[in-house]
């Protein structure tokens, strides 16, 4: 079992909730609900995987809060 972490937003515009992998090309998608994305990613991450395992682009480090005057 391989773990990977994915990165969502919420877009403003639509409700949706949006994913993606860091630097995994193709492992993005979207859910009405956080468990849809959830759901979505694994399966789009899966299919991907049928391919072979993709060599990592880039790897989650965290996130950053930035205070700006």
């Amino acid at each position: 079992m391989r773990t990977y972490t994915a990165v969502v937003e919420r877009d403003t515009a639509t409700g949706l909730f949006v994913g993606h992998v860091p630097g995994f090309p193709g492992a993005h998608s979207q859910g009405t609900t956080l468990d849809e994305l959830h759901a979505n990613l694994q399966e789009v991450v899966a299919m991907l995987l049928e391919d072979g395992e993709p060599p990592i682009e880039a790897e989650f480090v965290g996130t950053q809060t930035l205070r700006v005057a």
